[in-house]
């Protein structure tokens, strides 16, 4: 699956995010997609989400769903 491609995410899955914070340093942040926040169905650097934790990032990779996509 594709952190770029808005479709493969939903709320619940876990996922790495690079923060505005991260981002010079290259540190990825891990946690629960709570909220997606990107409108449009691909973003070619992820899929901006808000974790569980308040934290907003965009995906860089998704660890585990429990969701089948298709």
């Amino acid at each position: 699956m594709d952190g770029r491609v808005k479709a493969h995410i939903k709320i619940g899955i876990e996922v790495d995010v690079i923060t505005k914070i991260g981002e010079p340093t290259g540190k990825l942040t891990r946690g629960i997609v709570a909220e997606i926040l990107t409108s449009i169905p691909f973003h070619p650097q992820g899929v901006k989400v808000r974790l569980e934790d308040g934290q907003v990032g965009r995906i860089k990779k998704i660890i585990q769903t429990n969701f089948l996509v298709e």
